[in-house]
């Protein structure tokens, strides 16, 4: 299978590259600036707007993954974030997805994200492919209408959409790297006291499951993570046990750090941290998948391989 792989140097879409490569696999990567790599076919290609020509691109192609996207930030310099996350995300996307539909391609899979879900879940609730989508950002929103336009247009084309959570794993960006600094560091942690449960999915096990579903060629939506779920406590301990480091918590009741978030402006942070985010990734385990790596070990990974 010839298949495009958009963002390809990417945190995810070099991944995903590798495995496709891997499992023998032919790839294509349009990249702003090509240069040699090795099994790879590079391509030159601008920006990912409305007046983006792929065809060069998609040429002889069977599938496209579609990684590409304007990442979600937390101070967002942009004047207006959700007309930039429009035009990239949502126009973008349906801009490739209409050419890619013109060129014959079999396979369309999106890497939408859970946040078209929403932020938070209940304990024993957790986020299903079929929930209400509620998006409570500019990111999530032009994601989630990205992802009903790709339906209205798909036609005969197999469409997969696919929506990780915090993606973990070597050089990992975000909130990650910054707890991980911090642990690394011996920066005591007011967290001991928070009792919550999130779903993550290591950067290899999500790339194994892309690839699974493609070659499957499985339509549908499908929530992805680990093997298991852990409050952010165990998370801090499980990445400095890896580090060797000593984790440091502090027992500060939730409430009071909630408080002090929304007095310095930072509530969403506080909902990641705080939070739960749990989700059902049943109907992709039902199809057969199970991730080839466990929580345990992609985390050990992601802080061994980064020091």
């Amino acid at each position: 299978m010839k298949v495009l792989v958009t963002g390809a140097s990417g945190f995810v879409g070099a991944r995903l590259v590798a495995e496709l490569l891997r499992r023998g696999h032919q790839v294509v990567a349009p990249m702003r600036n090509p240069r040699p790599w090795t099994g790879v076919e590079t391509v030159p290609i601008g920006d990912l707007t409305t007046e983006t020509d792929w065809s060069a691109a998609l040429a002889g192609c069977d599938a496209v993954v579609h990684s590409a996207a304007r990442a979600h930030v937390l101070d967002d310099p942009a004047a207006d974030p959700l007309v930039v996350f429009r035009r990239v995300n949502r126009d973008g996307t349906l801009r490739l997805a209409e050419q890619a539909k013109e060129a014959g391609i079999a396979h369309f899979l999106f890497i939408s994200t859970i946040k078209v879900n929403g932020e938070t879940t209940p304990p024993a609730r957790p986020f299903r492919a079929e929930d209400r989508p509620d998006p409570q950002d500019a990111y999530g929103l032009a994601k989630a209408e990205a992802e009903v336009g790709l339906r209205a247009l798909a036609g005969g084309m197999i469409l997969t959409v696919v929506r990780p959570p915090l993606v973990h794993g070597p050089k990992v960006k975000g909130n990650l790297a910054v707890l991980i600094k911090a642990i690394d560091k011996g920066l005591p942690l007011p967290l001991r006291l928070v009792n919550n449960r999130r779903s993550m999915v290591g950067v290899d096990n999500l790339a194994d499951a892309v690839s699974f579903l493609l070659e499957k060629r499985q339509p549908g939506t499908f929530l992805i993570r680990d093997d298991g779920d852990l409050s952010t406590p165990d998370l801090i301990r499980t990445l400095a046990g890896a580090m060797h480091k000593s984790s440091r918590l502090l027992p500060v009741p939730p409430a009071l750090l909630t408080l002090g978030a929304r007095l310095l402006g930072r509530r969403s942070m506080a909902e990641r941290v705080l939070g739960s985010l749990v989700v059902d990734d049943s109907p992709l385990r039902a199809l057969g998948w199970v991730p080839p790596l466990s929580l345990q070990a992609g985390l050990t990974r992601m802080v061994q391989d980064d020091r």
